[in-house]
């Protein structure tokens, strides 16, 4: 397909952000840096791990990809934390929106590419997120409190809340409810700096061709070094339960290194528990839809299907 100015134009007069999301293994990252060429676009990350330094092959990080085969395509929220340090979906936003100005201000399209679901519906449905002090005297108040209690009180506070993971953890709980009350007194606090107007390609996947690639690609990693990468991050002073938390091959590799397991079952574990995990993205995929997200799925990371949906978009 031929692209003309008059093109990118239009879409631009209708949408002031791309995004390309799908399943791991999916081939979003190089579909987006594809793209980014095609229209004069620059990649916002949406990948959870991904923000960590020296977290590469664990992460597919593979920096190396935006630039091969053409002009480099510029990167952001990359390698943007220390993994000894907690990164939250607030710092993302944050990040993503001073990010997202300074791609515009130079005159360029905003591309979000990722996997992440909670990272991505915190920016196509704007979820209201605000830097939120300490309040000593409310968590005394909450000290005493049962967590079945401190979960019903949240609930009455954001009946509409997003993550509820934070409903599972009493520090994280007694964090939300902070937040939740700063927000009822303070309610213009969480106001977005940023309205988007999203284009969103979703990559679809035939569930076999999906197996054998993350299948593949997993060996290939860990012939990579994936193993090594994780003793270093453990060298570097970052603990075991740290490194867990990390999931998927960060806490199978840990689990290996401290001989709870084979090298075998690490493989096998761990190839499973992806496949999982791509199912639940999908899963996740599938209820940004119904709650009013619009994705144009197209079949494969196709280049030509993705630029006919971005030329027809912009009629």
């Amino acid at each position: 397909m031929t692209w003309k100015g008059s093109t990118i134009q239009k879409f631009r007069e209708r949408y002031n952000l791309l995004v390309v999301l799908g399943a791991t293994a999916s081939g979003k990252t190089g579909l987006a840096i594809r793209l980014a060429r095609r229209i004069g676009g620059e990649i916002l990350s949406a990948d959870s791990r991904q923000v960590y330094l020296g977290m590469d092959l664990g992460t597919g990080k593979e920096l190396s990809e935006y630039s091969r085969e053409g002009e480099a395509v510029p990167v952001h929220l990359i390698d943007i934390c220390d993994p000894g340090e907690e990164f939250s979906l607030f710092a993302y936003q944050d990040h993503f929106y001073r990010a997202f100005r300074q791609i515009e201000e130079r005159g360029k399209i905003p591309l979000m590419a990722g996997g992440t679901g909670l990272y991505l519906d915190a920016i196509l449905r704007g979820y209201r997120l605000a830097a939120v002090p300490e309040n000593s005297d409310l968590r005394a108040e909450l000290s005493g409190e049962g967590m079945d209690l401190l979960q019903r009180r949240f609930r009455r506070l954001r009946p509409d809340a997003h993550n509820s993971t934070d409903l599972l953890e009493r520090n994280r709980l007694i964090r939300a409810l902070e937040i939740a009350a700063f927000l009822r007194e303070h309610p213009g606090a969480a106001a977005l700096p940023v309205t988007v107007q999203p284009l969103v390609i979703g990559i679809r996947s035939e569930r076999e061709a999906l197996r054998g690639k993350i299948t593949a690609r997993l060996k290939m990693r860990l012939d990579a070094g994936m193993i090594d990468e994780v003793r270093r991050l453990h060298d570097r002073g970052i603990g075991w339960a740290r490194i867990d938390a990390f999931g998927l091959e960060y806490r199978y590799i840990a689990r290996y290194l401290q001989r709870k397991i084979s090298p075998e079952e690490m493989f096998q574990t761990l190839n499973i528990r992806i496949h999982q995990f791509a199912k639940r993205q999908e899963t996740w995929f599938r209820r940004m839809e119904r709650k009013g997200v619009a994705i144009r799925w197209i079949e494969g990371a196709d280049e030509e299907a993705a630029l006919r949906l971005i030329a027809g978009s912009a009629e």
